[in-house]
C-alpha cells in the first residue's frame, strides 16, 4: 500500500495524505475519509520514508548497563511510558557493564539516526566524556552526576549516611561496609562517603579492616560478608552499598546461625521486592527509579523540542524504608 493508493481510495490528493501522515493541516472531511482508509487497509507508513521527509527518525536509544536488573527495568519503564505518548520508539543497548561496548553503541546509534540518547551509567570514563561530546545530539545520563551533559542522579550520600546512623542510634559501634568500586561515583564513592561521615559524626573511628568491595551480585555480598567476619568477629552491624549484595551477606550470616538484627544489623539501598520478603525485612532506602526514567526522558523530549544545547541537571530525593533488619528488641 502506497500514499498514492491511499489518495486515490479516499478520493483525496497525495498532498493531502502526505500532511495528514505529518500532522499538517487538513480539512476534517478529509482527515476522516483517510483515517478511515488507513484503518481499513492497515496502512502503516516506512520509518525509512518518514526520516527521508521529515529529518526525524522518531528513535532514542537506550544504552543500559544491565538487562536484567530490577533498578534498570524500572528506569526503562518510565522512560518507555514517557517517549511512547510522544510517538518515539526506543533501541536498548545492553553492554554488561563492558566500557568498550558502550563507546560502540554509541557510534552505532549516531550512525542510525537517532534523535537523542538516554545513558544509564554506572562507570563513566574520559572516553565517554569525548564521545558523547562528539554526537551531535541531546544526551541524558541517568545515575551519574557529569558536568558536561544533562543528568538525573539520585542522593547517594546522604542515602548511606542516614542508613548507617540508624544502626548507629541503635547502639552499633563495629559497622562493617560492602560498597562497590569507588569507579562508579554514585553507588561506589558516594554511598561510601555517605557511611564514613556518619561514623564521624558519631565519633566513630572508622575501621579500614571492615571495609571491603563486592560486585552488585547476591554471590559477591555472600563471600564478602563471609570475608570480613574471617578479619573481625566484632562486627554488630553492616552498611551494604544495594540490597542484593546486602541479602547475599543475610545469607551467610544465616547459614552461621548469627542472628540479625540481634547480633549483626544490616542496611542495603534499592528497595527491592527481595527486601520485602526476606526474612528479616531488609532496612533500605527506596530510591525513585522510575521517576528518574520519566525525568529523563522528558528531559531529552525537552532538548529536543528547544534545539537546545543548554545542560540541565536534577537530583532526586530517596524513602527510608525501616524494616526488621535494623530493629532493637525491646
Amino acid at each position: 500500500m502506497t500514499i498514492a493508493e491511499i489518495a486515490k481510495l479516499a478520493d483525496v490528493s497525495r498532498a493531502a495524505v502526505s500532511r495528514y501522515l505529518n500532522n499538517g493541516y487538513i480539512s476534517e472531511e478529509k482527515k476522516e475519509r483517510i483515517k478511515k482508509v488507513i484503518e481499513q487497509t492497515g496502512y502503516r507508513p516506512s520509518l525509512q520514508a518518514q526520516t527521508l521527509r521529515t529529518k526525524k527518525s522518531k528513535l532514542i536509544g537506550v544504552v543500559l548497563p544491565k538487562i536484567n536488573s530490577e533498578t534498570i527495568s524500572r528506569i526503562v519503564a518510565g522512560i518507555s511510558f514517557v517517549l511512547s505518548q510522544e510517538g518515539f520508539q526506543i533501541l536498548l543497548a545492553n553492554t554488561e557493564n563492558n566500557v568498550e561496548k558502550e563507546l560502540e553503541y554509541l557510534s552505532v546509534f549516531q550512525n542510525n539516526n537517532v534523535e537523542g540518547i538516554i545513558f544509564i551509567a554506572t562507570l563513566l570514563k574520559k572516553e565517554h566524556k569525548q564521545k558523547i561530546k562528539q554526537l551531535g545530539v541531546p544526551v541524558v545520563i541517568i545515575g551519574q552526576k557529569v558536568d558536561y551533559t544533562s543528568c538525573i542522579y539520585h542522593n547517594d550520600f546522604l542515602a548511606a549516611k542516614q542508613l548507617t546512623e540508624i544502626m548507629l542510634a541503635n547502639g552499633r559501634k563495629h559497622i562493617a561496609y560492602i560498597g562497590v568500586t569507588v569507579k562508579d561515583k554514585a553507588a561506589g564513592l558516594e554511598r561510601k562517603k555517605g557511611y564514613q561521615d556518619a561514623l564521624k559524626t558519631y565519633h566513630i573511628a572508622i575501621q579500614e579492616e571492615i571495609m571491603t568491595e563486592s560486585d552488585f551480585s547476591m554471590e559477591s555480598g555472600y563471600e564478602a560478608m563471609k570475608d570480613l567476619l574471617t578479619r573481625q568477629k566484632e562486627i554488630d552491624g553492616v552498611f551494604c552499598a544495594t540490597d542484593f549484595i546486602a541479602i547475599g551477606a543475610m545469607k551467610y550470616l544465616k547459614e552461621k546461625q548469627i542472628s540479625i538484627p540481634e547480633d549483626i544489623q544490616i542496611v542495603g539501598i534499592g528497595h527491592t521486592k527481595l527486601s520485602t520478603i526476606i526474612e528479616p525485612t531488609l532496612t533500605t532506602a527506596h530510591f525513585y527509579y522510575k521517576t528518574s526514567g520519566q525525568d529523563g526522558a522528558e528531559m531529552l523530549l525537552n532538548l529536543l523540542k528547544e534545539d537546545s544545547k543548554i545542560m540541565k541537571e536534577i537530583k532526586l530525593g530517596f524513602e527510608m524504608i525501616e524494616q526488621k533488619s535494623t530493629q532493637n528488641k525491646l
